[in-house]
């Protein structure tokens, strides 16, 4: 058995302390351009010239311009996650598990409709199987399965978490509220209306 000595344990941490620091470079890089330019003309060619590293680097962290725009989504999700977490009811624990679900969907449509939103813009970049597949798209659904269950709904929580959410897919609401001119509020009404037909209180009761 090889012995490694107080030497490699300095070296491995140091290592692990860089590749934070370029990764931190290389998102910062990435989501300055995404601000200078918008998400959709992101490019790796543009993120490795900008943080002055060799695209080689780039690829090799992130594996491809989904990978990147992954990591850049998960951290534009991480106010929207401590808000639903830990943030102040009814979106935020404290409030009865149907009005938190309420509240979770409502937020998400709003942000899919708001221009500014940083994590709807990059999301709107990823393949519809990557973005579900993604730690934010879990997250999400872990979020409504577990508030299902808590509300006491008999049912498949898994799936039915999966049925809501696709209401709440670029997919659906921008047809909705682009193609068919649908306002937002009625949007957020219906998921409204969705969550408490699932919960059994269709009436709001």
């Amino acid at each position: 058995m090889t012995r490694r000595g107080p030497g490699h344990t300095r070296n491995t941490a140091a290592e692990r302390a860089d590749a934070a620091r370029n990764r931190a470079l290389l998102l910062a890089a990435a989501a300055r351009l995404v601000a200078e330019h918008g998400a959709e003309h992101l490019t790796m060619r543009a993120v490795a010239e900008a943080a002055g590293v060799g695209k080689g680097t780039l690829f090799r962290r992130f594996g491809d311009r989904d990978g990147l725009l992954l990591a850049l989504l998960d951290e534009a999700e991480a106010a929207f996650q401590e808000a639903y977490t830990e943030g102040a009811p009814p979106l935020g624990p404290g409030a009865p598990p149907r009005e938190r679900l309420e509240a979770f969907g409502a937020a998400l449509i709003a942000r899919v409709a708001a221009d500014a939103d940083l994590g709807a813009a990059l999301g709107r970049q990823l393949r519809h199987e990557r973005r579900h597949a993604s730690t934010t798209g879990h997250a999400f659904h872990q979020h409504i399965s577990t508030l299902l269950r808590e509300a006491g709904v008999d049912g498949d929580h898994d799936m039915l978490a999966h049925a809501l959410l696709a209401f709440t897919t670029f997919e659906t609401t921008d047809y909705l509220r682009i193609g068919r001119q649908i306002p937002v509020a009625r949007l957020q009404a219906t998921w409204t209306d969705l969550v408490r037909r699932v919960t059994g209180r269709p009436d709001g009761g």
